[in-house]
């Protein structure tokens, strides 16, 4: 790492939706793009989640031995978070015994056991040690001149047959919310260019269109503007997110908005951000 550098470039794509480890195809596309990343000088790579359309943990293993092999598996090179897919596992939750029972227990310890498989799966690229956090939680580093803080939140919530029917709506728990409101989060975080990282998107169709406004309600973050007034009492500089597969740049109330799109749908584009160490950025979406 350049110590005199006074501006630092960040990387970012989402929504792998690989098929397993037996997916060669997949993770060949998935080296080509990171030695890309790599070779243009990215200081720091976010991977906002959906990396495997499964639940098991050895998949999730693949994406950590690719990472080690590309160097890359280091808490100042990496973030990653889950989405979705990760975290729920659809058939299993639409079976009848699960479907049916009106004790919801179930299906919620299920979900929390999933993220602290996967919280424990990247501990060292969330605490930069080999002790397992959850979320959320804050990242700051460091690069020369350039301080960068990432506050990183689960969007992702359990399935529920009438409520989120297709475990793709989101909705950040209200002690992950009263968290970020926490005094001695936002001292942690002066002085630093914050980014937002989180899962799911805040916009997606927003159309008169009855079958967009469907499919809008089966994507949607449900409690989005508490999650953005948290962002902005942390005085968030960006916010990065997928889930909704396209590459696209936004503003909500005044707050800018960056969708990683799909790896899936196209495994040779990111987004690129270069952050100035006088908080000026400027983004673009690369193709490799």
């Amino acid at each position: 790492m350049d110590l005199s550098e006074t501006s630092i470039k960040l990387a970012h794509f989402s929504d792998l939706h690989l098929a397993g480890r037996q997916d060669s195809r997949g993770f060949e596309r998935l080296d080509r793009l990171l030695t890309a990343i790599v070779n243009t000088g990215s200081n720091h790579i976010v991977i906002t989640g959906d990396l495997f359309n499964s639940t098991d943990p050895s998949d999730w293993v693949t994406i950590k031995e690719v990472l080690q092999k590309k160097g890359l598996y280091s808490w100042d090179k990496v973030t990653i978070i889950p989405g979705n897919h990760d975290l729920i596992n659809l058939e299993e939750e639409m079976r009848i015994y699960n479907s049916l029972n009106p004790d919801t227990n179930g299906r919620k310890k299920r979900f929390r056991r999933k993220i602290n498989e996967f919280c424990h799966m990247f501990r060292e690229l969330i605490t930069g040690e080999g002790e397992t956090s959850g979320f959320p939680y804050i990242k700051v580093i460091n690069f020369g001149e350039v301080s960068i803080s990432f506050v990183v939140v689960n969007t992702a919530y359990p399935w529920a047959n009438i409520d989120n029917p297709l475990g793709a709506r989101g909705q950040v728990s209200m002690g992950e919310l009263e968290a970020l409101f926490d005094p001695e989060v936002k001292k942690a975080l002066q002085g630093s260019f914050v980014v937002g990282v989180f899962h799911h998107a805040f916009r997606i169709y927003e159309t008169d269109a009855l079958i967009d406004q469907a499919f809008d309600w089966t994507m949607e973050l449900k409690n989005r503007e508490e999650l953005l007034n948290a962002m902005l009492h942390l005085n968030a500089g960006i916010v990065l997110h997928g889930h909704f597969h396209r590459f696209q740049t936004y503003m909500i109330g005044g707050m800018r908005f960056f969708n990683g799109g799909s790896f899936s749908c196209n495994p040779r584009r990111y987004s690129e951000i270069s952050i100035e160490s006088d908080g000026r950025y400027a983004q673009r979406f690369v193709d490799i």
